[in-house]
């Protein structure tokens, strides 16, 4: 506690001084409750550019840097992961730690149980923190939409920064393209179906010298939804693009962009669901609101609302659905990404201190951070294997529940 009896910001230490450090840096600025106080990073002079830019020491080792501070932010590539986490927490610390959260299901597993009672843990799983899809899991968990039956998500992602020498190639770094990157979309589907699924299948392809650049997953979950997912670093940057589509049967809601900028929701629903909607196009600030994210001024949603026939069939069930309703919500204009992007990891980061401060449940913490490496690492066998593989939650989950 500090002198004028409220608790004194929480004492931050990055571990890897690269582009990702640099960008949360900044969002950590904006929080009066985290104080950066240490860097270390292999580089050398990435670290002491950190430590200008941010007024923060240097650390020599591991220990020196967990010796100085409460929590650490780790933004190493995946194959250092698990051992920074483990050593964290047995000094202590807290953690939040760029995704994913292990390059295997047993080092998730390991992190699962060595977290201590009291101590948190956040892995950035960025799209768990975006308002758009937040609004999309209440109203699915809130009864307005529905069960999802079908989840895709297409990534034609752009590959300019990932050279022939990026680690990014070399799965004994990054675990291949179903861990380092599938994790959020694998997670992204767990959070609007409601499971982490139960069997996966995968193909890819790849390039001339072997480098697997394009990928395509599917998870069956427990209530018959399936998800597929798309990913391919094929792309120049100003070409890439990302569609997010979940099919509720009664309801289809489209997202653009991997971090989702906009929502198009079109659903035939009853007098409930209209009234839901409609409270939402009425008073967006609210159906958005996050802890710890700050809406743009270009913020806004818009809906329409036309008579259809009041009984619809599907799956064997009578729905009564008199309403057709097209819901339009954006966070912001395309030119906004980067501010939307920044208050999504500032969201949860504001997680994780309600994490450290009040002992709260984290949206994306250590249970859904090994759920997710659970299914990329199955994915990835079905890439080896040819054949469809289990997802087997009991790989990463030595504690009960």
């Amino acid at each position: 506690m500090s002198e004028e009896g409220t608790e004194r910001p929480v004492r931050l230490g990055v571990v890897g001084a690269g582009g990702f450090a640099a960008f949360v840096s900044r969002v950590v600025g904006s929080l009066p409750d985290l104080q950066l106080v240490s860097v270390l990073d292999q580089n050398p002079e990435r670290s002491a550019r950190f430590a200008e830019e941010n007024g923060t020491g240097v650390a020599s080792t591991l220990e020196d840097l967990l010796a100085v501070v409460d929590a650490v932010l780790i933004t190493t590539p995946p194959s250092s992961h698990a051992p920074q986490v483990l050593a964290a927490f047995a000094a202590g610390r807290h953690v939040f730690c760029e995704k994913p959260l292990a390059l295997t299901p047993a080092d998730a597993g390991a992190i699962l149980a060595a977290q201590p009672p009291g101590t948190a843990l956040v892995v950035d799983h960025v799209i768990r923190y975006n308002p758009l899809v937040r609004l999309l899991s209440r109203l699915r968990s809130g009864g307005v939409l529905g069960d999802v039956q079908r989840f895709s998500f297409e990534n034609d992602a752009g590959d300019s920064a990932l050279g022939p020498d990026h680690w990014f190639w070399d799965p004994a770094v990054s675990g291949g393209i179903l861990l380092e990157h599938g994790v959020h979309f694998f997670d992204a589907a767990s959070m609007l179906v409601g499971d982490p699924g139960t069997v996966v299948n995968a193909l890819a392809a790849e390039r001339p010298d072997g480098r697997v650049d394009t990928v395509v997953a599917t998870v069956r979950h427990r209530n018959g939804a399936l998800a597929t997912h798309s990913h391919g670093f094929s792309h120049p940057n100003h070409a890439e693009r990302q569609l997010m589509r979940v099919d509720f049967g009664l309801a289809e809601a489209r997202l653009e962009g991997w971090i989702p900028l906009s929502l198009d929701l079109r659903a035939w629903t009853d007098d409930a669901g209209l009234a839901a909607l409609t409270a939402v196009a009425d008073d967006p600030a609210s159906a958005l609101d996050l802890p710890g994210y700050r809406p743009h001024p270009r913020q806004r949603a818009a809906l329409s609302v036309r008579d259809a026939p009041a009984w619809a069939i599907s799956r064997d069930r009578t729905h009564r659905a008199p309403h057709e309703v097209a819901l339009r919500v954006e966070l912001g204009g395309a030119e906004d990404k980067p501010e939307v992007y920044a208050e999504s990891v500032r969201a949860a980061l504001t997680d994780f201190l309600m994490s450290i401060r009040s002992g709260a449940v984290p949206a994306a913490g250590a249970r859904e951070g090994a759920d997710a490496v659970v299914v990329a690492a199955a994915a990835t066998r079905a890439l080896g294997s040819g054949r469809a593989e289990p997802v087997s939650a009991a790989e990463a989950r030595p504690l009960p529940g």
